[in-house]
């Protein structure tokens, strides 16, 4: 049999007594239940179909490009995770700067596509950090409302990524519309009402073999 993945580790703390673990474990052969697989104009709802599960990593590579979309919404979230480019020979694909990202706030209404609306917490060589604004999805950062577009990118403050191939870790918090973006503890980039407070969280794949594990989803009351 193989071995369990934590794919997703959701906790909960409530007020005035100990805080409650709920968790999620997926297999190679039961992939990611509270997640799906998206590549061009195809729906897979056992991501294991285009993705690797190991027993401590989700493996995005291949030659679709596509996601890991969670089944499930959040309102106010923190959402911390690690990722490292995947540098091994077997999967390079491409020369170019290595690309990723991980959306939040993705509506429910936004339908599959390359890429569908949200905010993105940028993963990419040079500009990791970044918020990307996508489909039309507004936000405040540092004065200045952004003004809606396709895909319109504010750089980060600073930039705090790790050589490549080292684990780097991400957190994302999202609280009444504001967005808060760290970087291996430093944050990288903030911005204040969000025209889009809640949704579902994605994981990208652009073409770039890359890796994630230690996922945790924390709904904040």
């Amino acid at each position: 049999m193989n071995k369990l993945l934590w794919a997703s580790l959701i906790a909960l703390a409530l007020h005035g007594c100990s805080p409650k673990i709920h968790t999620t474990k997926v297999s190679n052969n039961d992939a990611a239940a509270g997640w799906y697989a998206y590549v061009k104009d195809h729906k897979y709802d056992n991501a294991a179909e285009v993705y690797s599960f190991t027993d401590s990593m989700v493996r995005l590579h291949g030659d679709k490009v596509g996601y890991l979309m969670s089944k499930k919404s959040y309102g106010d979230v923190e959402l911390t995770l690690q990722y490292r480019w995947n540098i091994e020979p077997a999967y390079q694909r491409g020369t170019g700067k290595r690309n990723s990202g991980v959306m939040y706030n993705v509506p429910d209404t936004a339908r599959d596509v390359l890429w569908p609306a949200g905010i993105q917490f940028q993963v990419k060589e040079g500009a990791t950090g970044d918020f990307i604004l996508l489909e039309n999805v507004t936000l405040t950062v540092r004065g200045e409302t952004k003004a809606p577009g396709k895909s319109v990118a504010v750089p980060r403050l600073s930039e705090q990524d790790k050589p490549l191939g080292e684990w780097n870790t991400i957190l994302i918090r999202s609280v009444k519309g504001k967005c808060s973006q760290y970087l291996n503890g430093v944050l990288v980039n903030e911005g204040t009402n969000a025209s889009s407070q809640s949704g579902r969280i994605l994981l990208q794949y652009e073409g770039s073999p890359i890796d994630f594990r230690n996922i945790i989803i924390k709904p904040l009351k």
